[in-house]
């Protein structure tokens, strides 16, 4: 139903989210981190069913665990410095484009013939890395 008077609507702050881990998954510190299939945080990977969130601000061990005994903090919003790929390298023609997620640490240039999930957008290339936000 559409509103009729003022609403306070709640917020709150999205730079850092605290979101439920994939089972039988460790996410190390600094890692790139996706939410897979089902909703669930686990790191970067070779996949096509992945939705890039950001960065794990922390290492969580759910090894042992089901979906969602763990949260894991993910920081959003930022440009994040991850490897480039050694056998698709993203360029400098990519900037500002979307570049894929390769593992929890490397993103590439494209999506890998249809086996790669998209990352966020090229902002920049230094050396042997690559700046994505």
């Amino acid at each position: 139903m559409a509103l009729t008077e003022d609403r306070q609507t709640p917020y709150q702050d999205a730079e850092i989210l605290s979101v439920p881990v994939a089972a039988s998954t460790k996410i190390f510190a600094g890692a790139l981190v996706a939410a897979n299939a089902t909703g669930y945080a686990q790191g970067g990977a070779a996949a096509t069913t992945l939705t890039y969130l950001g960065r794990a601000e922390e290492q969580v061990d759910n090894s042992a665990g089901v979906d969602g005994d763990l949260n894991i903090k993910v920081r959003r919003g930022k440009a994040f410095k991850f490897k480039n790929s050694g056998t698709d390298a993203v360029t400098q023609a990519e900037l500002g484009k979307s570049c894929y997620i390769e593992d929890d640490e490397t993103v590439a240039k494209t999506d890998g013939t249809g086996t790669l999930s998209a990352c966020g957008k090229v902002v920049g290339i230094e050396g042997n890395f690559v700046w994505v936000e």
